[in-house]
């Protein structure tokens, strides 16, 4: 069972980490939204005061586990030492989330990045070895293959996995990802630029892109582009430090490339890369026109001859930016109307956040990039952190989120760790579905005109960034099967993935800023090959979303009963479960495009 933080988060939609962190100083701390929160239940195995960050304090509570272990004569003494090692896991894995929370939450703090750097060098390289063992000491344990199915069928599945992948060689090499993605972090959080006499962030001035007035969205976008640009060496810097790194980490396991590794890492036991290549193809052959179609509308409504980087947010018909609130707070008391008109176990769920103050909001400077859901998983209960600036974009992110805090909780009453998480591919449905299912009622931020108007920004968007997500993902794995390749090279190919996937958008004069545009999907930098989970995930919760416009108590009931199996059940069987099959080629998605083609007509 090891001891995992997995992390949410959206960027152009959201980022996911899994990064365990260190024990902080008390100041670090006080930097957290939240305070202590209490255990879900209570203790049974792990000291009450125990330090998680003190290695010579949690090491002999591994060593007990291996003692217990040994001497388990039958499955009930099985099953009572696998919720001993998730309690500490738990325990362990929720001081990671704080950690990681408070670094997220103040890049600029150095207490905080001691804090998560002091765990990644000194406690993860300990702590690894020992979670490895415990997964080896249970997969050859006789009383195993007793465990009830398929109760236990994923777990066993999944450990085992581990347990064949895991290398003592890697483990420092992991580390040293880590310390390098920080950077890249940290790098990312700290980039800002003086507009009009202001100094800005870069997520902040991305409201000026939705101005009717042309110049100043030109002027606005090439000071961020440029600054980007500024960067770009030590982006692509930190970048071949990280590809060699996970080529070292696959060759040590035996993987002729880096890209074979991940997919077996991350479980991918119900998808192939031809999987994803027929993703690809599809977005390609059913997406993409529609994108080309929508640009074209675009340029006409515009006025213009060819539509530029700058043109793409603003709204077609020069209309004043959508500005569904001016502070967070009228955001987060908006959104809770939404889910109040929802559903009221939903609705009681985001109040309980609110209440032990476990969302980080607003945008400023010296916070990082994106936003994320993190489940602190001895209270078994979710945090939120994100960037909002007053945009319809921080709607859609706010729904987003809570989908994810929503699967968290559906899930506390799951005393597995393991099965209180799923595949990524499925947690995405969660979040996704839920922008689509609260954009039902986005009138409590606009009036019904402007709340069509959103929808329709929100459709658009879908549309959009399913070439992306085709675009990012094609990417990863052309870098990871191409070895030794130049910047120029990698470059050229980035390039030719935006002519497949990106429509018809005129760079000129910004080539060097097309070639470098991944420099900002953190994806590629911190999580490889984490991003076609998006791709899939839009597909099932736009399937969601089509059962709710046919029944929608169904459709809600279906969703939630998804949720609360948490990862205890494969891939194809969650998807079942909301009501969705487990296909990503063209069959699906092109009435699922048709269906989005047919409701922007509806929106006008």
């Amino acid at each position: 069972m090891p001891c995992d933080i997995f992390v949410c988060l959206a960027a152009a939609l959201i980022f996911y980490s899994s990064l365990l962190t260190s024990s902080p100083t008390i100041s670090a701390m006080n930097l957290l939204p939240f305070g202590t929160l209490p255990a879900y239940k209570s203790r049974q195995f792990v000291p009450a005061q125990l330090d998680l960050g003190d290695w010579a304090q949690i090491a002999p509570l591994f060593d007990q586990l291996e003692t217990r272990v040994a001497v388990a004569k039958s499955v009930t003494d099985l099953e009572a030492w696998l919720l001993a090692w998730g309690e500490l896991s738990a325990a362990l894995d929720e001081e990671a989330s704080r950690r990681y929370i408070a670094m997220s939450c103040h890049t600029d703090n150095a207490d905080a990045e001691k804090a998560y750097l002091q765990f990644v060098e000194h406690i993860e390289p300990e702590l690894k070895p020992r979670q490895f063992k415990l997964e080896k000491l249970f997969i050859a344990h006789p009383q195993r293959t007793k465990l009830p199915s398929p109760r236990y069928d994923v777990f066993i599945r999944d450990v085992q996995n581990h347990v064949e992948l895991f290398r003592e060689e890697n483990v420092a090499l992991e580390t040293e990802e880590a310390k390098v993605g920080q950077q890249y972090q940290k790098l990312s959080g700290s980039l800002t630029v003086q507009f009009r006499g202001e100094e800005k962030t870069l997520p902040a001035m991305g409201k000026f892109l939705e101005e009717p007035d042309r110049p100043l969205r030109q002027e606005a976008w090439e000071l961020v582009a440029k600054r980007r640009v500024q960067e770009a060496e030590k982006f692509e810097d930190q970048f071949d430090q990280l590809v060699k790194i996970r080529e070292k980490i696959a060759a040590n396991a035996g993987f002729k490339n880096y890209r074979d590794y991940a997919f077996r890492s991350k479980g991918r036991f119900d998808y192939s890369p031809q999987h994803c290549f027929d993703f690809h193809d599809a977005v390609a052959s059913e997406v993409v026109p529609a994108v080309r179609e929508l640009q074209s509308h675009r340029r006409q409504q515009l006025g213009l001859d060819k539509l530029r980087p700058w043109d793409s947010a603003v709204d077609p018909l020069n209309r004043p930016a959508l500005k569904p609130f001016e502070q967070v707070e009228d955001m987060v008391t908006r959104t809770q109307k939404i889910f109040d008109k929802l559903d009221g176990e939903l609705a009681g769920g985001f109040q309980q956040m609110q209440d032990l103050k476990l969302l980080d909001l607003a945008n400023r400077k010296g916070k990082a990039p994106g936003g994320y859901q993190s489940t602190l998983n001895e209270a078994r209960l979710p945090f939120i952190f994100m960037n909002a600036v007053g945009q319809q974009r921080d709607v859609e992110t706010i729904l987003h989120e809570a989908g994810h805090a929503f699967h968290a909780l559906a899930t506390r009453n799951e005393d597995l760790l393991a099965y209180r998480s799923a595949p990524i591919e499925f947690c995405e449905v969660a979040s996704m579905s839920m922008e689509l299912l609260g954009n039902e009622f986005i009138e409590e931020f606009y009036s019904p005109a402007e709340g069509n108007r959103a929808r329709r920004t929100h459709l658009e968007g879908i549309i959009g960034v399913l070439g992306w997500i085709a675009t990012v993902d094609a990417f990863q794995h052309w870098v990871y099967t191409h070895p030794g390749h130049s910047r120029a090279e990698r470059s050229a190919a980035w390039n030719q993935l935006m002519d497949r996937f990106a429509g018809d958008v005129d760079w000129t004069g910004f080539e060097d800023v097309r070639a470098n545009l991944w420099h900002r999907q953190l994806h590629i930098f911190l999580y490889p090959f984490y991003y076609i989970e998006y791709g899939i995930a839009q597909l099932g919760a736009l399937q969601v979303w089509a059962n709710s416009k046919r029944d929608k108590v169904k459709a809600l009931r279906d969703y939630k009963t998804a949720l609360a199996l948490g990862g205890s059940r494969p891939l194809p069987e969650l998807f079942r479960a909301a009501g969705c099959p487990f296909e990503f080629s063209a069959k699906t998605i092109r009435p699922l495009v048709n269906l989005m083609r047919e409701e922007l007509t509806k929106l006008g």
